[in-house]
């Protein structure tokens, strides 16, 4: 099979497809794909997703497992001939303090939401140099731009994807691989229903995953929603830093000494 930029979508796999915005972006992607693997480490809440579906084939696995990845990415492309666009979406969100560090469960955050990625990526890109191409879309987080409170185990995961997306998108071209980053705000997921403050800017997981499918069907090399919050944060990167620090602290608080 050799790859090609027909209007369709292809042969889609979707990571972290078991709820939240991979869930929603599964139901909405069948119809313009070919074939849609869908893949989280829950078995049950896949085989869910596929029962009345054509199109949707289940293969569970725990990504942050670098075999099992190899394995399951090998799988996917016997059955399918091959990959045209992987979309990765695990990730877990750990709310912790600084003075509260849990080593153990922020290198369970990097594990899962950065090195995930890179064992996907490292088990896809065979077949997309083999083929001429590819698409490969990874989903961060507005929070890897800057430090947030209590985002002390989950924005360095982000800030690490986002220059590794970066960086496979400088050096994967030759290859006609296009990289996509998605850096999104607050999005009403299960991962996100564990926070205790107001999140500005929420949107649903539905129209977050129809957000993210037009910027792929668009082909953009990065895309942010909702709009309004991801662009003041990223405008915040050209605030000098001790504003930024400044500024933060009056919005929440932070630093603030405790009882």
């Amino acid at each position: 099979m050799t790859y090609s930029n027909k209007p369709g979508l292809g042969n889609v796999w979707i990571v972290g497809a078991s709820s939240g915005i991979g869930a929603s972006l599964a139901r909405l992607i069948e119809d313009r794909a070919d074939k849609v693997a869908i893949t989280a480490r829950s078995a049950e809440k896949l085989q869910e997703m596929r029962l009345g579906s054509e199109r949707l084939f289940d293969f569970p696995a725990d990504i942050s497992d670098e075999a099992t990845t190899a394995a399951v990415v090998k799988d996917i492309e016997a059955q399918f001939s091959g990959i045209d666009l992987a979309v990765l979406c695990a990730g877990i969100w750990l709310p912790m303090a600084a003075d509260a560090m849990d080593t153990s469960r922020m290198r369970q955050a990097m594990d899962i939401n950065y090195f995930g990625v890179v064992n996907a990526v490292n088990a896809l890109l065979p077949g997309m140099k083999a083929r001429g191409g590819g698409r490969i879309v990874v989903v961060a987080s507005v929070a890897g731009y800057r430090g947030l409170p209590t985002s002390v185990a989950y924005g360095p995961t982000k800030a690490a994807l986002i220059n590794l997306v970066e960086t496979l998108a400088l050096e994967l071209h030759e290859w006609g691989i296009e990289v996509t980053i998605v850096n999104p705000g607050f999005v009403d997921t299960p991962m996100a229903r564990v926070n205790r403050f107001r999140m500005p800017g929420l949107i649903s997981a539905d129209m977050a995953a129809q957000k993210l499918l037009d910027g792929i069907v668009r082909r953009k090399s990065a895309i942010f929603f909702p709009f309004g919050f991801t662009t003041i944060i990223r405008l915040t990167n050209f605030l000098p830093t001790a504003l930024y620090y400044w500024l933060i602290r009056r919005l929440t608080g932070a630093g603030k000494q405790k009882d």
